[in-house]
């Protein structure tokens, strides 16, 4: 099979883009970037910007199929730019798939989409999308999400997939922000410890190629999101200081209540759009939210559908990122 992965020199990215090569697949990669890594896999880069309808076509010519990772992360920052990123460039790869008659949809969509400020304890794929989003990027990525899979049909099989904060060695996003925040002693958890879901990267990429080996027009997951996980939620303060063990550093004890983290969160937000900066915030109202609530999903359904089942548990992740952050890791701290 020959696929397109966009975003393929990311964290996650380019963990499929691992597998697909180690598997046999012709794989091409579509980011901003070129990645010595990815040369060194054969992995043919495409140089471009996912929004761009002409660098999406020209990225899958000749595919069979589309996993679609390229998006823009973050808690703070200008509608339009998520925007662009998040939908712009879903509705661009919908059209590659049309024009190029590509006939596999992979997306990697985000929990946050059905996050509504609550509790979610072992919900399923039966919960809402909120009717409203407290930041832009669960906003856009739901828009994204919601036409990826409205564009499912008897010529383009589409699924989405939900996994909820990717970790392990290579992270360049989760586990530096929690470093820089530990190593300045300004980091504290919300409220009473709660439960969440996580997913180790190389989990996370399997279940990618779990669900194009399954995706099919008439297939079950056809036209379908699914939650993927470690299927083992984990107190959020007892995972992040597993995260600072592996890469030696000291745990994080120090705490404070959700309400004065909302407080802060919209003192936060008040003052950055009055300045006009472009930095996170070091607190948010969905920030708050996210650390003071428990999130963990029943993937039942990805299970049954995909045949996908965790394959490295979070202990054995944890040794594997201790490995590499010895190794490797914290040269680029």
């Amino acid at each position: 099979m020959k696929v397109l992965v966009t975003g393929g020199g990311g964290f996650l990215g380019a963990a499929i883009c691992r597998m697909l090569k180690a598997r046999g697949d012709e794989v091409v990669s579509l980011s901003r970037s070129r990645y010595p890594a990815l040369d060194a896999l054969g992995v043919r880069q495409v140089q471009g910007d996912v929004s761009a309808l002409d660098s999406v076509l020209a990225a899958s010519q000749g595919c069979d199929a589309i996993i679609h990772t390229a998006a823009l992360a973050g808690i703070w920052g200008d509608f339009e730019d998520f925007s662009r990123t998040n939908i712009g460039g879903t509705m661009a790869v919908l059209g590659a798939c049309e024009l190029n008659g590509i006939g596999k949809l992979v997306y990697t969509s985000t929990p946050s989409v059905v996050h509504a400020g609550h509790d979610i304890e072992g919900g399923d794929e039966r919960l809402p999308y909120p009717a409203k989003f407290h930041a832009h990027y669960p906003a856009t990525k739901a828009v994204a999400e919601q036409r990826v899979l409205a564009a499912n049909s008897a010529k383009l099989a589409t699924v989405a997939l939900r996994p909820h904060l990717i970790w392990g060695p290579g992270d360049n996003h989760l586990l530096p922000r929690i470093l820089k925040r530990a190593q300045a002693r300004q980091l504290r958890f919300i409220g009473a410890p709660k439960k969440i879901d996580t997913i180790y990267v190389d989990n996370a990429a399997q279940a990618h190629l779990d669900a194009l080996d399954h995706i099919a027009p008439g297939a079950a997951c056809a036209g379908k999101a699914y939650f993927i996980s470690q299927d083992q939620p984990i107190a959020l303060d007892e995972m992040v200081n597993r995260l600072l063990r592996s890469c030696g550093q000291p745990p994080v004890t120090k705490r404070i209540s959700p309400a004065i983290a909302k407080i802060a969160g919209k003192v936060f937000e008040a003052v950055w759009r009055a300045t006009g900066k472009q930095d996170d915030p070091p607190m948010t109202a969905f920030l708050a939210e996210q650390l003071s609530t428990a999130h963990w999903f029943n993937i039942g359904a990805a299970k049954r559908d995909l045949g996908y089942q965790p394959r490295i548990s979070i202990t054995e992740g944890m040794v594997r990122l201790q490995e590499w952050w010895q190794r490797e890791g914290r040269r680029g701290t």
